[in-house]
């Protein structure tokens, strides 16, 4: 990424910045208002384009900023009966970080998961190759702009 991970980890999960970029969701909120999640949040991911009727709800099981994020599917979101993703960022010492992006996921029901998972596979890979060069894209253009914000923080 074009950014320090810090950077990036914001630019993800800080909602007000989120929005800018990311494909893939529409819409997103921490159930209680907060700007970003943190371990144990709750959060509401409606789907963005074409898959605008996904909505996923999540928990976050770790959240260590800048370095990792992780989260699991509370209850199921057709096609998905269990998802689960990380997020790890790691410096490399000029102005890039690297982001490591880990995710499983079971599809359903069971009695076509066979002939879905396959499918599924293919457009969630697709879509996340394409989500993350939008963040890359908007960290090209918009990295200090999120730095001047952290420092104001």
């Amino acid at each position: 990424m074009p950014a320090p991970a810090a950077v990036v980890f914001d630019a993800f999960h800080y909602h007000q910045w989120r929005h800018r970029w990311d494909s893939l969701v529409s819409a997103t909120a921490v159930e209680g208002g907060a700007p970003c999640p943190h371990v144990g949040a709750v959060t509401q991911n409606a789907g963005g384009g074409w898959m605008r009727n996904l909505s996923m709800r999540t928990r976050f099981v770790a959240y260590d900023r800048p370095r990792l994020a992780a989260a699991s599917m509370e209850g199921k979101s057709f096609p998905f009966t269990r998802w689960a993703a990380s997020m790890r960022h790691k410096d490399l010492g000029n102005g890039q970080s690297v982001l490591l992006y880990t995710y499983t996921f079971e599809v359903g029901p069971r009695c076509i998961a066979w002939i879905i998972r396959p499918f599924v596979e293919r457009v969630f890979d697709y879509q996340t190759r394409k989500r993350f060069e939008r963040l890359r894209t908007y960290l090209t253009n918009h990295a200090q702009e999120i730095t001047r914000w952290q420092q104001e923080q």
